[in-house]
């Protein structure tokens, strides 16, 4: 079983960017595996590479949106 590394960390929320603390997990090649919210009323946006976080009193449709601000999909060229 791979070693993993915990961290904790201050993360901004993505939509408004009030602070929250994480506890981040890396594996033993330092990519990010999963992360827990620990200060009330923040909830993880899930994502695949990062640990994004959010208000709960924040819309589903907000955060989406702010995720593509903060981190847009790179868009396949044609040819």
């Amino acid at each position: 079983m791979p070693e993993s590394h915990t961290s904790g960390e201050m993360h901004g929320c993505v939509v408004c960017g009030r602070l929250y603390q994480l506890y981040v997990v890396y594996d033993s090649h330092g990519n990010y595996v999963d992360c827990k919210v620990m200060t009330p009323g923040g909830k993880v946006v899930p994502n695949p590479t990062r640990a994004l976080v959010a208000c709960e009193k924040h819309s589903d449709r907000d955060i989406e949106a702010a995720v593509e601000r903060a981190y847009p999909r790179k868009s396949k060229s044609a040819g």
